[in-house]
């Protein structure tokens, strides 16, 4: 049993408006609508919050037309100055998925410490030490409390190399004696599958090693209903503070309510910093904060199979959410039942972003595609060595295969010198488009930049120019049921399914494009069913083309024009879905009749992209 005669504060960093909404809802929560919240908390004595990074330093401006640096200012303002915000990043990755360079991380520090960061949790899913090293300088430079971290994984396969006490413990020491400064060191298990006995080992060591004024911080989900007793375990070894969440955001994918542990540490002598009476207030706050959004039971519940597939609760919350959208989450079980495959022949790197993402774009490949057929770009750099050095060696057939497939050679140097050096495109992407150029528009250029994508779908561009994609998970409305009527055959020509268009709003200067499908009102035709969007519709004039995914995806190519000739297997044109590019092939050879849409556009299964006669 846990206790101690001494008693002891256990500090929080309360997660409700970073890691709440990004394992919640993908991150897709406007500001206005939690700000007032997180105010109240700050009022109440809440004095350590999670405010950016991860996902929510993408998701304001990607889906949602908002500036994530001015999002920061204004939780700084609403909190005041002397609360700790502290953000999430991503080694080598910075805020992104994709790698950067040393200049562009130097940027990025200087922007997060300007728009009110204090705290900075750097995290590299490798462990690799070299890229902690180099990534933290920025940080140290920019004047932010550095938190280097140790990611953790429960494995879901057999190894007593790595994910063990001693593979963490090692890592510690390697980090403690490089030199680096070092403020506090978090063990960070982002998928909340490490069992309370190696956490218990694994902070045990390193409480020897760190100086006694050191902070040992320890980080976890409740994604499998294990997270207050891992934070007991930790804490019994000798962590100093812990992530805590508030219902309606807390257990399942996020972290445990405040409660759930202060009941836990009852009469331990332990207790954390944090006044638990004020949290059935908050919580009163945040439901009527969120109660036009729509919760998904995924992501809301716990789940046991975690243990097996692990996936960090921020990205469940992210990839639910798309799936749901493009129509395939009935491929949810699927893809979990391939990540230990993806796990083991990777490398065991640890399943968190970008990581986490690559892990599963490559499990969701392997399930549409078949296994290896398609590699992910992230996973297959990965595997190549151009995110550091993966803890096992990965299988030497899918290293092939995603040499082969992506053209490139497998690589042992610096991650950060192989990345781009984005600064520049991103300046010269704003010239060219009459945008303001300054450090905060080059960075939001910049962040959103992945090699093959096109500029005018740049998140970044889009959000300066006014045409940010929106996409905010809220509860459908419901129309009240008309009068009924005789059902009426359609007219000939007239609309027998759902009609998608685009609408433009503008508000105090500033334009939103929204996607609106209208359902025919009767005698209308289902929606096509998604078993049979991939096949061609031939008509008298000529064979429509859709997209292979029943639900809503971006077009992000055309690879044809009208009058081309194309052979049937052709690739003419490509959409995005869970962040990935996917290509349309022709179904049958002939000429390009008509193209339908544009880059940029969303469309879902009843659209046809072009025809071919």
């Amino acid at each position: 049993m846990i206790f101690t005669s001494t008693p002891k504060k256990i500090r929080v960093m309360f997660t409700p408006f970073r890691d709440g909404l990004q394992s919640s809802f993908g991150g897709k929560v406007r500001l206005n609508d939690i700000l007032p919240v997180m105010k109240a908390s700050a009022e109440m004595g809440i004095k350590h919050f999670e405010f950016g990074g991860g996902a929510r330093y993408q998701a304001p401006y990607f889906y949602l037309g908002e500036d994530p640096f001015d999002n920061m200012k204004k939780m700084r303002e609403a909190v005041g100055p002397d609360v700790d915000l502290q953000i999430l990043t991503r080694s080598v990755s910075g805020v992104t998925l994709t790698t950067q360079s040393l200049e562009g991380l130097t940027l990025q520090a200087k922007l997060m410490k300007e728009a009110g960061t204090t705290w900075d949790r750097n995290f590299d899913y490798m462990n690799d030490v070299d890229n902690l090293i180099k990534t933290g300088k920025p940080i140290i430079d920019a004047g932010m409390h550095h938190q280097v971290c140790i990611a953790l994984m429960g494995l879901p396969f057999k190894s007593d190399k790595v994910h063990t006490p001693e593979f963490y413990i090692n890592i510690g020491k390697r980090l403690l004696d490089s030199g680096m400064h070092i403020d506090s060191i978090c063990l960070k298990d982002a998928s909340g599958t490490t069992d309370p006995k190696t956490i218990y080992d694994s902070a045990l060591g390193l409480r020897k090693l760190m100086p006694p004024e050191m902070i040992l911080w320890l980080h976890t989900h409740d994604t499998a209903s294990t997270a207050v007793s891992c934070y007991m375990a930790g804490i019994a070894a000798g962590v100093d503070g812990v992530d805590l969440s508030l219902r309606p955001m807390a257990s399942g994918t996020v972290q445990p309510d405040v409660r759930s542990l202060a009941h836990g540490l009852k009469d331990t002598g332990y207790s954390l910093d944090i006044d638990v009476s004020k949290m059935g207030e908050l919580e009163k706050m945040l439901d009527e904060a969120l109660k036009d959004y729509a919760f998904n039971p995924t992501t809301t519940t716990a789940d046991a199979r975690v243990l097996g597939f692990p996936m960090p609760g921020g990205a469940i919350g992210p990839n639910v959410h798309m799936m749901v959208k493009a129509g395939i989450l009935d491929k949810y079980s699927d893809v979990l039942a391939e990540f230990p495959v993806v796990v083991e022949a990777g490398g065991a790197w640890t399943s968190v972003t970008p990581g986490s993402q690559q892990y599963w774009l490559q499990a969701f490949n392997n399930v549409l595609y078949g296994r290896w057929e398609k590699i992910d770009a992230g996973f297959g750099k990965a595997v190549l060595g151009y995110f550091g050095k993966t803890p096992l060696p990965p299988d030497p057939k899918v290293v092939e295969a995603a040499a082969k497939q992506l053209d490139l050679p497998v690589f042992d140097g610096d991650p950060l010198e192989a990345a781009p050096k984005n600064i520049e495109p991103a300046r010269k992407a704003l010239e060219e488009r009459g945008l303001p150029v300054n450090e905060n528009n080059i960075f939001l250029v910049m962040a959103a930049m992945v090699p093959g994508k096109k500029m005018e779908l740049n998140e970044g561009i889009r959000l300066l120019t006014g045409k940010s994609k929106i996409d905010i998970p809220l509860k459908k409305k419901e129309e009240p049921a008309p009068a009924a009527a005789p059902a009426a055959a359609a007219p000939s020509g007239g609309v027998t399914g759902p009609v998608t268009t685009r609408c433009t709003v503008e508000e105090d200067g500033v334009r939103r494009n929204f996607v609106v499908t209208v359902e025919p009102a009767t005698g209308a035709a289902a929606p096509t069913p998604a078993a049979a969007v991939a096949a061609p519709a031939p008509s008298a004039n000529g064979t429509k083309v859709f997209s292979t995914f029943a639900g809503f995806v971006e077009v992000v190519d055309i690879l044809v024009k009208e009058g081309e000739t194309v052979s049937k297997g052709h690739v003419i044109a490509a959409v995005e879905a869970m962040k990935a590019k996917h290509e349309i092939k022709s179904p049958c050879s002939g000429t390009i009749a008509a193209i339908h849409v544009q880059i940029g556009d969303e469309i879902d299964a009843s659209k046809p992209i072009m025809t071919i006669s």
